[in-house]
């Protein structure tokens, strides 16, 4: 296991959320990532853990192989992929993801 992967593994396991993402939940830097935030946001979820790629390029690039999952944001939820942001939406939608981060 490289040093990222370990890096994004120690991450995505020792919090219960994560979102990789481009920019801050209060400034994001792409309306993707702004979206992910405010899909939490309304879950209920006010803290998580996220994670700024621009700010780390490998991290940025090894994010896409540790999920096997080309775009950014990321979502992880107690270990567990799920999904970028159209996802998130869908499930959020569906109220799965309520669900998923213990909020129904």
């Amino acid at each position: 296991m490289s040093d990222v992967t370990q890096r994004i593994d120690q991450l995505v396991k020792s919090n219960d959320v994560v979102l990789f993402m481009k920019g801050t939940p209060q400034f994001p830097q792409c309306g993707f990532s702004g979206r992910a935030t405010q899909i939490l946001k309304a879950c209920g979820v006010d803290q998580f853990t996220s994670v700024n790629v621009l700010e780390d390029e490998e991290i940025r690039q090894g994010i896409k192989q540790y999920a096997n999952w080309p775009t950014i944001p990321q979502l992880y939820v107690k270990g567990e992929f799920v999904g970028g942001s159209d996802i998130m939406m869908e499930m959020y939608e569906s109220g799965e993801l309520k669900q998923l981060l213990g909020k129904a």
